[in-house]
């Protein structure tokens, strides 16, 4: 590791809240759990109960990429500074493939370095690996200024412009995912003869789990439990072998990093296969949906005094249905994406919205003051601080120009023809997004450029990709 750069040591810090514990009945000692301040670091590595601290990055597509520290050298040397790591995690894509066309790094500028400052408000124990914690990081350049195309950076500008009608957003994620048995290998087919879905029938809402489910499902309530990450709620849900977990509402930022540490216990924890993809199999869809309110000095401002929908709700829900359609791969960043979109899904496929109407994209939902919106455009593959990013900056939008609000749909909106219709394709949503007015105007013309060019990249890889369905389809035909 080089040395820290001078301007990164007084970098101003949030605040974390104090560390909770747990007693191990063996030893009668309290071990770690959960949220840390640093001098509860300290005393955990002293303790002996945490060797290992995780410096995480999150990158394009939402995952966690970094470095393992020992303890005390992070403890000494990074904790109050920062660490190096190559731009190109910020300028890659899903393979870590270094690609021309980005302007935040290439071959001709060397791939140099950024710094990645710890956020130490999200320092946290991860029980499921063993004495280690983790805390995700922030990049900035040499200039000393955050890297304007990191997520999470992303995310801060939209609230920081929503902060500015003097209003917060909580957010709570929900999530699908879908389990197989067994370890994935690349040259495994998923379905008939390779991966199967740990249950092969309809579980919505059932109670009656395999003993291998229901063994999971302890293990990671308990293993998130203990990371300071309680769920709200797990279910299994239509498809086979998916599952969908609901987490308690919280800070904007705050919800989505712990989005992405929760992926990493699904994964680490699984002694399965977990995927997020959006459209797993032909007629599964996975979605995160997004559950949004708006708070003004601790009120709710969504709902009237008599719960219903206020005049600043309908703006919100006005700019939501303006501007995503122009923000797609910002909440489906991938081809596959596109076919979660599909009538009968319970994905939407119309720019529509409705009161607990679950075929619309966006969904009035609650009671009282518990009033708020479900947005249900984002894949379960998206980066969730790409999504709500899309959805504060729509919102943002409809504050700002107040755009015509259409008739609430109260029946099929899969049947709404005179809605505009959610992009079909990563393609045309590209395009929308590389030419939207609202799209530049919110993140600024190299953030979305920037996306664009992702958003090409994976296209470019599936043009001459050919694909088992086609085989399928076509080997005997052609």
């Amino acid at each position: 590791m080089t040395a820290t750069p001078p301007s990164f040591k007084k970098l101003p810090r949030l605040t974390t809240p104090s560390v909770q514990s747990i007693q191990d009945p063996s030893s009668a000692q309290q071990l770690p759990k959960g949220r840390l301040g640093l001098d509860e670091l300290r005393s955990a590595v002293k303790a002996g109960w945490v060797d290992t601290v995780v410096l995480a990055l999150p990158n394009l597509q939402g995952q966690l990429k970094g470095k393992r520290y020992g303890a005390r050298h992070f403890i000494d040397r990074v904790a109050n500074g920062s660490a190096e790591m190559c731009k190109y995690i910020l300028a890659t894509d899903i393979d870590m493939t270094p690609v021309d066309g980005f302007d935040l790094t290439s071959w001709e500028t060397g791939y140099e370095d950024v710094a990645v400052v710890p956020d130490l408000a999200s320092l946290r124990m991860v029980p499921w690996l063993p004495r280690t914690a983790l805390v995700l990081g922030d990049a900035f350049g040499p200039n000393g200024q955050p890297v304007d195309v990191a997520p999470r950076q992303i995310l801060r500008d939209q609230l920081t412009q929503l902060a500015a009608h003097g209003l917060h957003a909580q957010v709570g994620l929900e999530t699908e995912f879908v389990l197989y048995r067994g370890a994935y290998t690349k040259a495994m087919r998923v379905g008939a003869g390779g991966l199967r879905p740990t249950s092969e029938d309809n579980l919505d809402y059932a109670l009656d789990h395999s003993p291998a489910m229901d063994r999971y499902f302890r293990r990671l309530q308990s293993a998130l439990s203990r990371a300071g990450m309680p769920v709200e709620a797990i279910k299994t849900e239509g498809a086979s072998g998916q599952v969908e977990i609901t987490f308690p509402y919280g800070g904007a930022l705050s919800a989505c990093d712990r989005h992405l540490v929760f992926k990493h216990a699904v994964r680490a924890l699984a002694g399965m296969t977990a995927t997020f993809m959006a459209a797993p199999e032909t007629g599964v869809a996975s979605g995160l949906h997004v559950h949004i309110s708006l708070t003004r000095s601790g009120n709710a401002m969504l709902p009237t005094p008599d719960g219903q929908l206020s005049l600043m709700g309908k703006q919100a829900v006005a700019g939501l249905l303006s501007a995503l359609p122009g923000l797609a791969p910002l909440y489906a960043p991938n081809v596959n994406s596109y076919k979660r979109y599909m009538p009968g899904s319970f994905a939407p496929t119309r720019m529509t919205w409705g009161f607990d109407n679950r075929t619309c994209a966006v969904r009035v939902v609650g009671h009282g003051d518990g009033l708020h919106l479900e947005v249900r455009l984002a894949g379960a593959d998206a980066n969730p601080y790409n999504a709500v990013s899309a959805v504060v900056a729509s919102i943002t939008h409809g504050l700002d120009k107040s755009p015509d609000l259409p008739p609430a749909c109260p029946s099929n909106a899969y049947e709404s023809a005179d809605a505009v219709s959610v992009p079909v394709t990563l393609d045309r949503a590209r395009s929308a997004f590389r030419h939207s007015p609202i799209a530049r105007a919110a993140f600024g013309v190299d953030v979305v450029e920037h996306f664009a060019r992702l958003a090409q990249i994976e296209l470019d890889h599936h043009r001459t990709v050919v694909t088992d369905a086609e085989q399928e389809r076509w080997f005997t035909r052609a």
